[in-house]
């Protein structure tokens, strides 16, 4: 592919759940391979299955370029990369192994691409977690899964144009929770949160409200000790460090108050504390996995199969999944190219005039 569009895979999800019609109605309007090459990994049975049960009077038919990798996608047309088995029974609202093991295959050939550098940015439609573990999917989330995949530790941030939520700890057990933080998990959580909203998200000195883990921040240890003796000392060290992170402070008085306003990003110490107020707060919002070397997001919902095959689902959190991916594989080229040895770029724009086109062009063609 000799064209410079982004590349955005898109994997299928569940065939089971609502993920199939919510990119079939992302992509039926023409504008989206405008702004990215779409290259969906998926089952062609399950994607004719559902645009059967969407209004076609709403969204147009979306007609796919079949191809057999990434490297032979072309750009103005939607592609689809056919993975695993061919004949498929989709089921729309029930957990089925043969759902779990298509939702596998696509993750799989998803990441062997990012990894080869065929597509720029991964967009995952939602699984069943529960069945993909059954058919030995063995990672807890999509999370984890890429985490595995690059390498290295991943971040979970849910972000919406109202506000940013990390989690300290993502899919664990409340009792667990506890046990698993330390001073330099949330230290290093907090750099990186830190140089992801730099990097991604375009933030000069981002500002971090990190929370308590019990009621009242602990209230000096009468009802915890975790503030008292991991949270604020990690707070501590990230601050001398550059970091601009403020707390333990508790969740319910930053909601409610609208005090979370003030800041760039809120790191959570566990999933529903994080998750409850932003779903109740945000519509439509993007779940991206930072600290990673590629680029991954997903639409905040799941599998929603009380509504599956119904051709109801709003795929409003989907296009800004894509949306986002598109903007952040955008701002990591940008922040790259100024944030380089500054000789080298002077010498590569020595005798130019530096207008912002003239540091784009080369940006996008790297």
């Amino acid at each position: 592919m000799s064209d410079n569009r982004i590349k955005i895979g898109v994997t299928q999800g569940d065939i089971n759940g609502v993920g199939w019609e919510v990119i079939l109605k992302s992509f039926a309007n023409p504008m989206m391979t405008e702004l990215c090459t779409p290259i969906i990994y998926g089952n062609r049975h399950a994607a004719e299955f559902y645009a059967g049960r969407i209004d076609r009077e709403e969204f147009e038919p979306v007609k796919f370029n079949i191809c057999s990798s990434a490297s032979e996608a072309r750009y103005g047309v939607v592609n689809l990369v056919e993975v695993g088995a061919k004949e498929i029974r989709v089921e729309a609202g029930k957990s089925t192994k043969d759902a779990a093991l298509a939702a596998i295959a696509a993750l799989e050939a998803a990441a062997e691409d990012l990894q080869n550098g065929d597509i720029d940015a991964v967009v995952t439609a939602p699984i069943n977690k529960e069945g993909m573990n059954a058919a030995g999917f063995g990672f807890t989330g999509h999370t984890e899964f890429f985490a595995d995949k690059d390498g290295g530790k991943a971040t979970m941030i849910m972000c919406s144009e109202i506000l940013r939520v990390a989690l300290a700890t993502i899919h664990t057990p409340i009792d667990k929770v506890s046990s698993l933080l330390n001073k330099e998990q949330i230290v290093e959580q907090l750099r990186s949160l830190r140089d992801t909203l730099k990097s991604d998200f375009g933030v000069v000195e981002p500002k971090i409200a990190v929370l308590s883990l019990n009621p009242h921040a602990g209230d000096g240890g009468l009802l915890g000790t975790e503030e008292v003796e991991i949270i604020t000392p990690a707070i501590d060290e990230a601050y001398q460090d550059g970091v601009l992170a403020f707390g333990p402070l508790s969740a319910d008085g930053l909601f409610a108050s609208g005090g979370y306003k003030k800041y760039d990003a809120i790191l959570a110490m566990y999933h529903d504390q994080g998750l409850i107020p932003f779903k109740t707060l945000s519509a439509d919002g993007v779940n991206y996995t930072a600290g990673l070397d590629f680029v991954r997001t997903s639409p905040d919902h799941g599998v929603a199969y009380d509504i599956a095959g119904k051709g109801i689902a709003d795929s409003q959190s989907m296009r800004n999944a894509v949306y986002a991916a598109i903007d952040i594989v955008r701002r990591r080229r940008v922040y790259a190219f100024w944030s380089r040895n500054p000789l080298e770029r002077f010498e590569r724009e020595k005798g130019k005039d530096m207008s912002m086109k003239d540091v784009k062009e080369p940006i996008i063609e790297e």
